[in-house]
């Protein structure tokens, strides 16, 4: 989608949009076009869409009016977003190639005005690589926004947003990418390919460097696959030299079929998602580093495929970490919190982070509890929490936080290891937490995030479709921005 800047719009263009306040119709508006929108109960409210035809001294244009609520309601970025993301669902297959879309009539800030463009970028965000036989009247024909009327700042604003928006679409296609073309080998690569130039630094760990480092528990989740195994590090020196980093962890199991404790074959596909915290990370980096952020950040993931052949793991094997603690592993499909506690640990050793943030589909549990609402947080740090959740709210990647305590920790002890990789049926996502906390240094901040009910969605959303959301990457980048730099 190229979206560009004009003082006017350009001739032969028929589409033309303009995103209204909630109750507010502009004078210059055809009196016949106000009726129409009166009839049709438009009032303006947040995604709300009129259209109808007109003829004009030109020819005849199609006129759209998107709402972006009233001007005074909390989340009114958001819902600026959503007037942009409607334009975009509703016009994005309209046979149409171009749209002028009117930001003068709304009084937004430049920001605002970006969010809309923003949100309309977002919401036409697809991936057809392999839809090889799709309908002419099914295919995206909406390739250019000319923007009239742009406050003030728009510009400006614009650029940082078109960086952030790269970044959820980076971690909307590695979550939409099939596990036969994403393994931990493809996700490096176009890790690789995305931070060219950038000024990014990448470290990749393959198999042999982590058994010498000692992650056997991470390395005993992908031995069953031919698939070798990665860990991966994206660093961004944009803050002061020598202040610790923000680290990211985020699992990247790209494709789960739980192991020798094989998941029912019902909705298996969907494992292909599992690497969506790993996705999340790695979207989020290349916002942080596309707006050249001021902060010193790292993201990690480590990244496997657990799969069920002879070398795969058994139920009742017990691996040693790199921390040098032992868990038994009562349950392969619970082998997330495996990946990340190595991950976590390497990250610690590494870089020393002021702070850090995992991310992963961790549990079904998490499901169960928070629907498709909000992620689930744990943290040792109430600022820490209280800062992502901020954040969250911020962007629409909700957060909601739940506890640990020592009595849930006691419910992964084990008779013969250090810890066991599950406890009961009953707080499951706890007791998931509470293994990864055994992982985190004294005196670290840290925060965990279940994202499992977050980022894949069998419905649209304000701007998405149905399918990868992009969940955790803005939330991340404003995370930095407002905690950070």
């Amino acid at each position: 989608m190229k979206i560009g800047f004009s003082d006017s719009p350009p001739a032969n263009v028929r589409l033309y949009a303009r995103i209204l306040n909630q109750g507010d119709m502009p004078s210059d508006l055809d009196a016949a076009l106000v009726d129409g929108a009166n009839a049709a109960r438009f009032k303006g409210s947040a995604g709300q869409v009129f259209e109808t035809f007109a003829m004009q001294d030109d020819g005849l244009r199609w006129i759209a009016l998107a709402g972006a609520g009233e001007t005074d309601a909390t989340g009114r970025r958001l819902n600026i977003e959503k007037a942009g993301a409607a334009l975009a669902a509703k016009y994005l297959l309209s046979g149409e190639s171009d749209m002028v879309l009117d930001l003068g009539h709304a009084d937004l800030s430049g920001v605002e005005a970006a969010a809309a463009l923003f949100g309309l970028r977002l919401r036409s965000w697809r991936l057809d690589t392999y839809r090889t036989k799709l309908p002419a009247d099914k295919r995206p024909s909406l390739e250019t926004i000319h923007v009239v009327g742009a406050p003030e700042g728009t510009n400006e604003a614009w650029t940082e947003a078109e960086a952030i928006a790269r970044g959820v679409e980076f971690t909307r296609t590695l979550v939409t990418e099939p596990a036969n073309k994403l393994y931990p080998e493809s996700f490096v690569a176009l890790c690789e390919k995305a931070f060219e130039g950038t000024g990014a630094e990448l470290i990749v760990l393959d198999d042999d460097a982590m058994e010498k480092l000692g992650m056997g528990a991470l390395l005993g989740v992908g031995q069953g696959s031919e698939r070798p195994s990665r860990m991966l590090a994206i660093r961004w020196n944009g803050g002061t030299d020598g202040d610790k980093p923000t680290v990211f962890v985020g699992k990247g199991v790209t494709f789960d079929t739980g192991g020798i404790s094989l998941k029912p074959p019902p909705g298996m596909e969907d494992m292909k998602w599992d690497m969506g915290g790993a996705g999340a990370v790695a979207g989020a980096m290349l916002a942080i580093v596309g707006r050249k952020a001021k902060a010193n950040v790292i993201g990690v993931v480590g990244l496997v495929e657990n799969m069920p052949d002879g070398k795969a793991q058994r139920p009742g094997d017990i691996v040693t970490t790199m921390s040098g603690q032992t868990v038994e592993v009562l349950n392969t499909d619970a082998e997330g919190r495996l990946v990340l506690c190595d991950a976590l640990h390497w990250a610690q050793e590494e870089f020393d982070p002021a702070r850090i943030v995992d991310l992963a589909t961790l549990t079904g549990a998490m499901i169960i509890a928070l629907g498709n609402e909000h992620g689930g947080m744990f943290s040792n740090d109430d600022e820490l929490a209280g800062q992502l959740a901020c954040a969250g709210e911020g962007v629409g990647d909700k957060l909601w936080r739940l506890p640990l305590a020592p009595a849930y920790d006691k419910l992964i002890d084990s008779p013969i290891a250090d810890m066991k990789n599950v406890g009961p049926r009953e707080a499951g996502s706890i007791t998931a937490a509470q293994f990864l906390q055994r992982f985190v240094k004294k005196g670290t901040p840290w925060a965990h995030l279940d994202i499992a009910g977050m980022v894949w969605s069998t419905k649209p959303g304000h701007s998405w479709d149905k399918g990868a959301t992009g969940y955790g990457a803005r939330l991340l980048d404003r995370f930095v921005k407002e905690n950070v730099e």
